[in-house]
């Protein structure tokens, strides 16, 4: 239950190692299998998600319904987008069983943005 209370109140689409350290702050008995575990059966159970919007770390999201991510090159947050991902068109995957849907952006946000052009020496 306290994963998927972290999830929940954590929608910045934490990784592993994240809701291991902050769990493991109240729960010092928690072991990173128990962790590994549970959020395999809350993904089998459809409950939960992994994204990959990075090479090399995978995140978790709870949030199950249709949308797209978008990550700020500049602080690295991912935020949730809405999208209708079933509108898309895939012509040149006709005849292919497609089993995972995902929208990724990557880019500068505004205020982002504008933080970078002020803060850049030249």
């Amino acid at each position: 239950m306290k994963i998927i209370q972290h999830l929940t109140h954590n929608q910045y689409h934490t990784t592993f190692d994240q809701i291991f350290i902050d769990l493991h702050k109240d729960i010092t008995t928690l072991s990173k299998t128990t962790v590994y575990n549970t959020l395999l059966v809350l993904m089998k159970a459809g409950l939960a998600r992994i994204i990959t919007i990075e090479d090399n770390k995978a995140r978790y999201d709870i949030n199950m319904e249709p949308h797209g991510h978008f990550k700020c090159q500049t602080c690295e947050t991912i935020y949730d987008f809405s999208i209708d991902i079933n509108s898309l068109t895939y012509r040149d995957l006709d005849n292919f069983v497609i089993s995972d849907k995902n929208v990724y952006f990557k880019g500068i946000y505004p205020s982002a943005f504008k933080y970078r052009k002020k803060h850049v020496r030249r």
